[in-house]
């Protein structure tokens, strides 16, 4: 990273926030504030229709001029493979995780891992994340274990973080740092 991006912007930001929120377009606008080039790493997979219409959405809203590199599972390798001029924007952690519980991944390694490349990535890293805490305890182990295996996602990430943002209801408040 070059020494005046870092001077002015923060090396790892976590977006969180419920769904719907806002907190994707909010680390958009941080991302595009910049002017520098701008990776989006996706991690969604379309599995059905219903979510092949929400990212061509997100495609859409977010226009033109942004790499787009798919990372369903391997953040560590989309986050090394970036360029020092650029800012990176991982849109989600959510969707990530997800994608790695339902291949019965070691959640707690592939949290060590991520964390790893975020702090080595040689560009500045924004991430979204969703906080799903907030509910009743869902009825289920499965939706147990995921909803607590976001928390503790979500506290190292925003240990890790130089600037962490919550968006509530579109409006940002921020937990850690300062907005460059």
């Amino acid at each position: 990273m070059t020494g005046s991006l870092r001077a002015t912007f923060p090396a790892v930001t976590l977006v969180v926030g419920g769904a719907r929120s806002g907190k994707s377009t909010f680390a958009e606008a941080l991302v595009n504030s910049t002017a520098r080039p701008r990776r989006y790493i996706a991690t969604a997979e379309a599995w059905d229709d219903e979510m092949r219409d929400r990212i061509a959405r997100h495609v859409a809203d977010r226009g033109p001029g942004w790499t787009t590199v798919e990372a369903p599972l391997d953040l560590a390798e989309a986050l090394a493979d970036a360029r020092t001029d650029e800012v990176v924007l991982v849109d989600c952690a959510t969707l990530w995780l997800t994608n790695h519980l339902l291949a019965d991944h070691d959640l707690a390694g592939e949290t060590a891992t991520l964390i790893a490349s975020l702090l080595s990535c040689p560009a500045p890293v924004v991430v979204v994340s969703n906080e799903v805490g907030w509910g009743i305890v869902p009825d289920n182990a499965l939706a147990r274990r995921f909803r607590d295996a976001q928390g503790r996602l979500n506290q190292q990430l925003a240990a890790t973080a130089d600037l962490a943002v919550t968006v509530i209801a579109g409006l940002p408040l921020v937990l850690k740092g300062r907005l460059p």
